[in-house]
This record gives structure tokens, sequence and C-alpha cells, in this order.
């Protein structure tokens, strides 16, 4: 009998009683969060992109860079500590509040007394009050969501799967801040509308992590669980600190090299070209990792997940890095305008790294079998290939050059992931090549007509030749991939089929 629709949409927001079924319905509610985030957080960029300057946006960006440095280097790995413990955590709540918020006030008066210094180092006199305001952020929940005095209850969110309620406790805060971004930039028509809105996202999710978790934190200073929390945490710390300096480290060098301007546009292609490709792996990774925790003693179930979500992750990744490749020049100027076109060349380099960060992730898989230090030295790799490469590369080409520095590092990075995922999880290596190669293929294949008629179009390409390029896309990729399951036992459309199961889908 088929389910009404009342009763489908309580199956999706009530978890059942199995550990896969679980796993893809919080997978369903984190990708409709991250597709939220990121189609207000796209609608914001083109709006405020419009109306400001790319050097508005590399003094916002600054004044990020700066919170997020010292955000980074004080990381304490409370929360993916507890998220990974089998027992309960519930004694040791209080003891990461507290020195949650004791973190958060330390380094906001920091960032306040620093934030000249700063400004003096990017030579952008400007940024100096930006830096100071965006601090607040901090006490309100930072640069990741949870810190300052953020209600730590909603942790159990992740740790218990209840993704449905992470949706409400983020979204709320997404829908805020761009609400009042947009609002601002029209009133103000400054760089400020940027900052009003951050401010605005943090006060709001704050105050709902309070509305929707009933667990109330107390100060509590408790060295003894605070030093067993920081005996996994320590390995996060340098994992945080490593990843810092590769995702943020260009962010510095260009903006101290090349300048407050050209980091502006780098950001921008940034955040474009790896926006929908990182998130899928994020969301993925934020799902798995609890679900990873629970298999960590069994072996053969935890390397058949991992099979299963690389499969899912490179399908989705890979043809969207593909169409942003292809499409980023025409994206550019349809919706941003002729004064962002320079960061075209970057932002398909870029894409390119949008495809590495999918494949081969180990950090999920290590930290839920207890041993987080491999993540963190393959990371060490990676920071060393991008030190050596990213000064003569940039100084060649500019901000192209600091894409391919940051490529390569990935490149080798998730060589040497691959073969560590491999080696925890006793995977075949045919197995594992024969996941990432089906998709690749069909990305290529879907790319090339797409290329080929952009190349021989005699009419200057608008919305709708865009949308129509995307369709096309789409549909030669879904074509493909039905190739590949009837004759090549890729097993994707089963995969699809279950996933569809487990969310009580009647239509299947």
């Amino acid at each position: 009998m088929k389910l009404n629709i009342r009763q489908r949409v309580k199956n999706l927001s009530q978890p059942g009683e199995g550990l896969y079924q679980r796993t893809i319905r919080s997978g369903a509610w984190a990708f409709a969060l991250r597709i939220t985030e990121q189609v207000f957080s796209i609608a914001r960029l083109i709006i405020l992109a419009r109306i400001l300057a790319p050097n508005d946006f590399g003094l916002v960006g600054i004044a990020l860079l700066a919170m997020a440095t010292l955000e980074t280097f004080s990381q304490t790995g409370f929360q993916q500590a507890l998220i990974q413990k089998k027992e309960n955590i519930k004694d040791y709540l209080d003891a990461a509040w507290t020195v949650m918020v004791l973190r958060s006030l330390i380094l906001c008066a920091i960032l306040f007394f620093a934030a000249p210094y700063v400004a003096i180092f990017f030579k952008a006199p400007q940024a100096t009050t930006i830096i100071q305001v965006i601090g607040i952020s901090l006490l309100l929940g930072g640069v990741g969501g949870l810190g300052g005095f953020v209600n730590i209850g909603v942790l159990y969110f992740q740790k218990e799967l209840e993704f449905n309620k992470q949706f409400i406790y983020r979204a709320s805060g997404t829908l805020a801040d761009f609400v009042v971004a947009v609002a601002a930039v029209l009133i103000l028509r400054s760089v400020w509308a940027l900052v009003f809105g951050l401010l605005a996202g943090n006060l709001v999710r704050l105050i709902v992590s309070y509305l929707i978790h009933p667990y109330r934190p107390h100060f509590k200073l408790d060295l003894a669980k605070t030093k067993e929390l920081f005996g996994f945490g320590k390995w996060i710390l340098g994992s945080s600190i490593l990843v810092f300096l590769i995702t943020q480290g260009d962010d510095i060098f260009v903006g101290k090299l090349l300048g407050v301007t050209l980091l502006g546009f780098y950001q921008m292609a940034y955040r474009i070209s790896n926006a929908p490709a990182t998130e899928i792996t994020h969301v993925i990774s934020q799902v798995t990792f609890p679900a990873y925790s629970k298999l960590q003693e069994n072996i053969p179930k935890l390397r058949e997940a991992y099979l299963k979500v690389l499969q899912v992750t490179a399908f989705l990744s890979f043809p969207i890095a593909g169409l942003i490749f292809v499409l980023a020049p025409d994206f550019t100027e349809i919706f941003l305008g002729e004064k962002w076109m320079p960061m075209v060349p970057a932002m398909q380099v870029l894409a390119i790294w949008g495809i590495l960060r999918a494949v081969g992730t180990v950090g999920p898989v290590a930290q839920a079998v207890g041993k987080p230090r491999i993540a963190t030295n393959i990371q060490l790799v990676q920071l060393i290939v991008l030190a050596t490469l990213i000064y003569p590369l940039s100084v060649r080409w500019g901000i192209l050059g600091t894409s391919l520095a940051v490529v390569f590092g990935s490149l080798v990075a998730r060589l040497i992931s691959s073969y560590m995922v491999i080696k925890i999880t006793e995977c075949r290596i045919k197995s594992f090549c024969r996941l990432i190669a089906f998709p690749l293929t069909g990305t290529i294949i879907m790319v090339l007509p797409i290329f080929f008629l952009k190349m021989h179009s005699v009419i200057s390409i608008g919305i709708l030749e865009f949308l129509m390029y995307i369709g096309l896309g789409i549909l030669i990729y879904l074509g493909i991939t039905y190739l590949f399951d009837r004759f090549l036992n890729y097993k994707m459309e089963l995969i699809i089929r279950d996933s569809l199961y487990s969310l009580g889908n009647p239509f299947i």
C-alpha cells in the first residue's frame, strides 16, 4: 500500500532502527541542508557581486582568514572525540562546553587587539574595523558553528544521525544571513552587508541551539575529562592546522603577494568552483564519520560501507565539477558580470581540485577506527608539496599558478590517501579504481560535446542556453551511467533504488 505524504515525511524525519537506513535518511537531510545553504549562498553572492567590488570581498576575506587562523590553531578536537566515543558522553559535555566558551572569549580579545597588525600585514587598513566586528562571531559560534556559547547539546544531532534537527539548526542561520546581507547591501551598498549577514546568521543559530535541544550546559572545569578528550583531539588539532594551511594558506599567500583585489578574485573562484563537489564530499563525510564509528570493529561491513560511499560521492561530484569546468566562462559573464572574468582560468583549474577531493578521502575512516594520525600525516605531505610550488607558480601565472599548486598538492595527497584507505578497509585495488573510472569516463564523455557546441556556436550564450547546456550534460551523463549499469555491472541504479527504499519511497 502506498504511503500518504504525511507518513512519508514522518518516515524521513524519524530515522529507522537499521544503521544503513538511518545513515541514508540522515544523508538525505544533510544533502537537503547543504543544497539549501548553497542555494542561498550562491544567490547572495550573485546579488552582492553585482553591487560590491572584488576588493570588498577581499577585505571580508582577510577578516575571515584572521578569525579562521585563531580558531584553527586553538582547535580542541573535542567535537570529533565526543562523536567517536562509543560510551555515554553526557558526563563530558559541561567540561567540553566550558573549554569552548573560555577559548572563544580569549580568541575574541586577541582578534580585537591584533586587528590593526593584521590589516598592516595585508596592506589593507580598511580591514581593521571589519576584523574587530567580525570577531564577535567567535562568541556566537565561530566559523564552524559549534563554538562560543552555542548549546553543545546540538552535537547529538550528528552523533546520533539526527540530521533532520541539524537541518533546522543550520538552515535558520543561513536564511538569516541571506536576508540581512541582501537587505543591507541594497540599503548601504557597502562591504558591511557581508559583515552584518555573517553576524545575523551566527546569532540566530545560537538562539535556535537552545530552542531545539533540551540540554542546558553549565560551567564546569574538569581537568581529568578535558585531558581524556584532548588525547584524541590533539590529532584533530594537528589535522585542523594542516587543513587550514592547505585550504587557507593559499588565500594568505595571494592576499600578501598579489594584493586584496586578486584575493577577492581568487576566493570567489574557489567558492564557486569547489562549492558543489566539496559540499557533497563534506556532507557525506559528516554523515559517514558517526556511521563508520559504529562499524569500527567490523572491517567487512566498514569496507562495504566505504565502497558504497565512494561510488555515490564520485557519481555526484565528478559531473558537477565537469560542468563547472566547461561552463565557467559563461557562468561568470552571465551571473557575475565582466568585472569578474579574470578569475575564470583559476576557477576551471580549481574545479579539477573538486574532483580530487571526492576521491580517496581517508579522514572519516581513519578517525572512525581511532587512527586520526593517518590523515594528519597525509595532510603534512600535501602541505609540503603546496608550499614548494605555490611561490614559483604564483609569481609566474598569478592566481592561476596558485590554483595549479593547490591541484598538484591535492593529487599527491589523494594518491597516498587512496592507498591508506584501501589498506584500512582491506579493499581490492581493482574495486577501488573501478568505482572511480566509471564516473570519470562518463564526465569526460559529457564535457566533450558541450565544449564542441560552444566552440561552434554563432550566438552569445544567455541564461536559456546556459541552462540547456546543463540539461544536455545531465542527460548525456545519465545515459552513459545507464549503459555502464546494463553492460558493465556498475550497480549505480541498485544503490539509488536501495537508498530510495530506505527513505520510504513508495514509487520503487
